[in-house]
């Protein structure tokens, strides 16, 4: 099967040229891309595919909810916060998917507030398709602050975490 990424840069392929339709198999795996005026649409008719597909559709409605929630008490801070945040680096999801601070339920988080880290440190992991996808820190510096909960679902570019860079 394809990684997010590879399956991300066909689309962006598809919608840049002048073909209308593109279809990929692969050992039982379908990924069709359609263009319609302009969007593109993908789907996986698969049976197992969208059993995998569903749960995530419906948790990605129900994402934006739990965001409009979030955003309202930071918005009073914002202003307060705005100089020190300009110096802060932004450690962002590659991938729209669940986060988790750990490897496993047992184990602690990769990462704390207060803690050092370097470019090849691993901060979180965020979980896409039922593949786990650890996420580097890309900067060296101190975690100031963690933006999301461990189970929250996270969407492409969305900040994580934000480091003070040394």
């Amino acid at each position: 099967m394809l990684k997010i990424q590879e399956i991300r840069e066909i689309i962006k392929l598809v919608d840049q040229s002048s073909v209308e339709e593109f279809t990929y198999e692969h050992d039982g795996s379908k990924i069709n891309l359609k263009k319609n005026n302009g969007v593109t649409v993908s789907a996986q008719p698969v049976v197992q595919a969208v059993e995998e597909v569903k749960p995530a559709a419906q948790a990605v409605q129900q994402a934006p909810v739990q965001e409009a929630a979030a955003p309202a008490q930071p918005e009073k801070e914002a202003p307060q916060a705005g100089a020190e945040d300009a110096n802060l680096h932004k450690i962002t999801s590659p991938m729209v998917g669940t986060f988790y601070q750990s490897s496993s339920p047992e184990s602690g988080p990769y990462v704390k507030v207060g803690d050092k880290v370097d470019e090849s440190s691993v901060v979180c992991i965020v979980e896409a398709m039922k593949l786990f996808n650890e996420i580097e820190a890309e900067a060296k510096g101190e975690i100031v602050e963690i933006l999301v909960k461990d189970g929250q679902l996270v969407e492409y570019g969305q900040p994580l975490f934000l480091v003070k860079p040394e």
